[in-house]
């Protein structure tokens, strides 16, 4: 658990608190996204965990810990961090980029060559064609992936994430943000994760951080935030209460009818139980029906979703929420 205690940011030049009395409690395994517009002192809040940035006043503690208390380059080996150009070595191959921490920390050899291996298999990367190569030799999104699988080396109990699919173009981000959704499904990490798009946020984050000037607007879920905005600035930041990013919070099992299935099969379309509502109403759009089946993974009945009592589900959740 990570835990901010009144953590103020002010730097000598300056009338204005970058980060100011910000409480904020972050659990053990989730996804805790800084969100808000620039300078609004997400970053600085990020990088005061790794004491990249040193709090001018209240304090910081990682499971009671202070973190004033812990050697800083032990602090730093224990967190992965991923930024947003990624921050390859050139000259290593992939195999020694992940090795970094690792070989720091003194582990041998056949360890650290065994964790190479399982890090690219957990990414995607088959480790016989790219242990070997170099950065240059990658695409944008193979990039990315080595760069997570360099943070995961240690195993981190603790990840931060800057930006980290900022710089990649729509198609390449969405598919990496559902591969890292996936991968952290396995792993738990606690992880920190900085953004300034409020879709990216929602899909991410267990929970989110709204911040302006320097202070917390808002901190919930993102079927909270989506349910209920705190003030105008949030209802602005995320455009209003808006029932189609819900639909992509919920999954079709979430909304999906087992009353009176067997009689009814008048549907057609079908879709996964893990797609989400959104994708239901995409799909009920599509064959121009006003129901689809919703399928298990071996391709089973297990529910009917209506148009009707979707639109009243994705309602109730948000007043509920």
């Amino acid at each position: 658990m990570i835990v901010f205690d009144q953590v103020t940011k002010r730097y000598p030049d300056s009338t204005v608190d970058v980060v100011n009395q910000l409480s904020l409690t972050i659990p053990d395994g989730e996804i805790c996204i800084l969100v808000g517009p620039s300078g609004c002192g997400k970053t600085t809040t990020m990088k005061m965990i790794n004491k990249l940035i040193p709090p001018s006043s209240g304090s910081i503690l990682i499971d009671g810990q202070d973190i004033g208390s812990i050697d800083t380059i032990q602090l730093r080996l224990n967190i992965g961090y991923i930024i947003q150009d990624i921050g390859l070595f050139p000259h290593m191959t992939v195999a020694e980029n992940i090795a970094t921490v690792p070989v720091e920390l003194g582990w041998k050899k056949d360890r650290i060559s065994a964790r190479v291996d399982e890090l690219l298999d957990l990414v995607e990367l088959e480790p016989k064609i790219y242990r070997h190569k170099k950065p240059r030799e990658l695409s944008g999104g193979q990039r990315q992936r080595v760069g997570v699988a360099r943070a995961l080396a240690a195993d981190p109990k603790i990840m931060l994430m800057d930006e980290p699919f900022g710089a990649l173009d729509p198609i390449t981000r969405a598919k990496l943000q559902d591969e890292f959704l996936n991968i952290q499904a396995k792993i738990k990490k606690t992880i920190v994760f900085v953004t300034h798009d409020i879709d990216e946020a929602l899909k991410m984050g267990d929970r989110i951080a709204v911040l302006k000037a320097g202070r917390v607007v808002q901190y919930g879920t993102p079927m909270e935030i989506l349910a209920r905005p705190a003030d105008p600035f949030v209802s602005d930041l995320i455009g209003g209460r808006n029932s189609l990013k819900m639909m992509n919070l919920l999954t079709c099992g979430d909304v999906m009818e087992t009353v009176g299935l067997a009689t009814d099969f008048a549907a057609k379309a079908a879709v996964s139980i893990q797609a989400t509502a959104q994708d239901a109403l995409a799909e009920m759009f599509r064959t121009g029906q006003s129901s689809v089946l919703v399928l298990d993974d071996q391709k089973n009945i297990q529910g009917l979703i209506r148009l009707e009592s979707l639109l009243e589900s994705v309602s109730d959740y948000g007043r509920s929420n």
